[in-house]
């Protein structure tokens, strides 16, 4: 169950990392509100999944979900450039979460 709230703490992270930008620097209240919830029900998904694991790991997968998600939705949403070396780093950083996930480290 562990992995699945760190799983759900990522996503959220996600929809956070995104609803900052919607929300233009929280002028926007439906953004904000959403931000803000997120940002609450990630942490409370994170302090579930690292009552079980090693909160080393679980906060780096926590942020690499956060962190891959957030590029692609900008390249998606916010058309964000697009390059070969974005995309490897994105791999570099799938590696190491599932390497991670994997090793249990």
């Amino acid at each position: 169950m562990a992995w699945i709230y760190l799983l759900v703490a990522g996503i959220l992270e996600i929809v956070w990392a995104v609803g900052l930008k919607y929300s233009n620097g929280f002028t926007q209240v439906v953004p904000s509100i959403i931000t803000a919830i997120s940002m609450i029900a990630s942490y409370y998904f994170l302090a579930l999944s690292i009552k079980v694991l090693p909160l080393g790991n679980a906060y780096a997968i926590w942020t690499g979900i956060g962190t891959v998600g957030t590029v692609v939705l900008g390249i998606i949403l916010f058309k964000e450039p697009a390059t070969v070396m974005r995309f490897v780093c994105i791999g570099l950083i799938l590696a190491g979460i599932a390497g991670l996930k994997v090793l249990n480290v």
